[in-house]
């Protein structure tokens, strides 16, 4: 199975968990949970759901043909640029969503910077183009201006353009809402844009941990890209430190994702976003 790792970059209120929401309830691997079944499913932390805001990254993983999408969530607040920082590190490409009345706001700007400046293809998705007053052609320009002004490469600014209503579930490249059938095409445009990762399973385990979890049964959980090399469970592993002090450990438990949920599984290979305990 391939892989997409993808990263969503919004500004608060522009429909960016009720677009991952969207993305996972049409996913081939979802099927919806009394849990998950709430108005928004990623935004599951009590603060967030209490100010519908997005404060912590999530993970979420749905599959599309032969493909598996990881999307991580990131924050649409600057206060979080040490955190976004480390997402860009896990993703191969991200998908920045406007609205389509607002155009792009301040908060896109500073996570889409840190988007650009790892190299990131982009895939812009205008929002809310069912919306009273919506204009997505000056949405358009203002997120063209915006991508010149933080100086994106000629091959970021000529950037791909999907149209959507994340509330209904429709996405199209097209502004006109009633070509739209299903969020289908946006899926499309991820696998033919964001490239797959890069990685060699020769090569010595090689993982980034980008977060870190709690799981009453499993204690602490490391989550982060793979980036060379195969984990499996009951392995012996080395364990660098931001100090360069290295520590051994053995895995008691190798996750990956699949739709909101940790998966066990016996090994997981390079290019995957996984969760592992025993350290």
């Amino acid at each position: 199975m391939t892989i997409r790792n993808i990263a969503i970059i919004a500004h608060v209120d522009h429909g960016k968990t009720t677009l991952v929401d969207a993305l996972l309830r049409q996913s081939e691997n979802f099927k919806a949970k009394a849990e998950e079944a709430k108005e928004l499913i990623m935004d599951s932390n009590e603060l967030e759901r209490e100010r519908g805001i997005t404060i912590f990254s999530k993970n979420a993983a749905i599959q599309y043909k032969d493909t598996k999408i990881n999307i991580v969530d990131t924050p649409g607040h600057a206060d979080f640029g040490g955190e976004v920082e480390r997402i860009m590190s896990m993703v191969d490409g991200v998908l920045l969503l406007v609205d389509a009345k607002e155009g792009p706001m301040p908060q896109t700007k500073f996570v889409l910077r840190k988007a650009i400046q790892a190299g990131h293809k982009a895939i812009v998705v205008i929002n809310k183009i069912d919306k009273s007053g919506a204009r997505p052609t000056w949405t358009l320009d203002q997120t063209f201006d915006l991508f010149i002004e933080l100086g994106a490469s000629d091959e970021q600014a000529n950037f791909p353009v999907m149209y959507a209503s994340a509330l209904q579930g429709k996405a199209g490249s097209e502004s006109d809402l009633s070509k739209m059938v299903s969020i289908q095409p946006l899926f499309d445009a991820i696998l033919q844009h964001i490239p797959a990762p890069k990685v060699n399973i020769e090569k010595p385990l090689q993982m980034l941990t980008v977060n870190l979890s709690y799981d009453n049964y499993k204690g602490k959980i490391a989550i982060g890209r793979l980036y060379s090399g195969i984990l499996k469970k009951g392995m012996q592993v080395a364990h660098i430190n931001r100090f360069g002090a290295i520590a051994k450990g053995q895995l008691t438990a190798v996750m990956l994702f699949d739709g909101l949920q940790r998966v066990d599984v016996a090994e997981a290979q390079a290019g995957d976003i996984v969760a592992i305990a025993g350290i």
